[in-house]
């Protein structure tokens, strides 16, 4: 198992696929990436990368964006990948507006299960947010779930004054489509200061009410310690903003950006390596590995514990 110098291992690689999106939401952090890449890596090289990583003991993959789904070839990518030996679990994050011509074929090519963002139940307030048609996305939903994509999870961002007063009724909505809703603390990251202040919503008041509700409360300690609230119904994960220590102490995952970089912090743009490069010029998969030793050996908490 890879283990950082800090003792975390990496157990989870998030690969951004594309830049690009059909949407336009204000708040999304694109991976913590600052600027549009000038090129996407091929479907061949994001499964030479993707092959790698499982080699060296990370078995779950997540393909991120942007929007994965934009891609043409998004089901050769997710055939590619599903095909290598030690991969324990391949998901998507997606705004889910193409999902629902697309769900069972990515599901036939190899993809176990995939996340939804939808912040809003209400067509006018998503239209607003996103600027999308709420309707694809809910046929999205129905459709991952008759594929058996297997948790389909709905991320809601909760955003102060917008959409905090609809999570009872997106927990409903869970209930109903058998799904777990994932409510999601705006991150101060890649949005402006005046963007944070005026929307930032803790959760904190929401958290203890589900503690009251719930049958069981787990901590996913592979997972920042995040915890998942079990309704009688339904199950509810909440995830806390990255900026604080337990956060970074739990985190066990590494990045691709867009362009090929693996990036070993979220929140860090300074001690990023070059894998695509290398890759476009020849390297072989043993140097390859070398490239991803050394992403692990510059991974430290961004948020420490700070010692008295």
């Amino acid at each position: 198992m890879l283990r950082d110098d800090y003792g975390r291992p990496v157990l989870n690689l998030r690969i951004s696929v594309t830049q690009r999106c059909n949407l336009r939401c204000p708040y999304c952090h694109r991976e913590g990436e600052v600027a549009n890449p000038s090129t996407e890596m091929t479907k061949d090289e994001i499964v030479q990368i993707v092959r790698v990583a499982v080699g060296l003991g990370i078995s779950r993959v997540k393909l991120t964006g942007g929007e994965p789904l934009l891609r043409s070839d998004i089901l050769d990518i997710v055939k590619g990948i599903a095909s290598l030996r030690g991969l324990r679990d391949l998901s998507m994050t997606t705004n889910g507006t193409n999902l629902a011509s697309l769900a069972k074929r990515l599901r036939k090519s190899g993809l176990n299960r995939v996340n939804i963002s939808i912040p809003s139940l209400n067509v006018e307030t998503y239209r607003a947010l996103m600027g999308g048609d709420l309707r694809d996305v809910l046929k999205g939903i129905r459709a991952a779930v008759d594929a058996e994509l297997f948790p389909v999870k709905m991320n809601m961002l909760v955003l102060s004054n917008v959409n905090e007063r609809e999570i009872p009724k997106m927990i409903s909505f869970a209930e109903r489509t058998g799904t777990i809703l994932q409510l999601i603390e705006l991150e101060p990251l890649n949005i402006s200061a005046s963007y944070y202040k005026r929307y930032h919503y803790p959760l904190d008041a929401i958290e203890e009410e589900l503690k009251k509700q719930a049958r069981r409360v787990e901590t996913r300690g592979d997972m920042q310690n995040r915890r998942v609230y079990f309704l009688p119904r339904v199950k509810v994960e909440v995830v806390h903003p990255i900026e604080n220590t337990e956060f970074c102490a739990c985190c066990t995952r590494l990045r691709v950006t867009t362009d090929g970089r693996l990036k070993p912090c979220l929140m860090r743009n300074d001690n990023l390596v070059d894998v695509l490069t290398p890759l476009r010029n020849g390297a072989n998969d043993e140097e390859l590995r070398r490239l991803f030793l050394e992403a692990v050996k510059r991974r430290e908490p961004y948020y420490k514990v700070k010692s008295d």
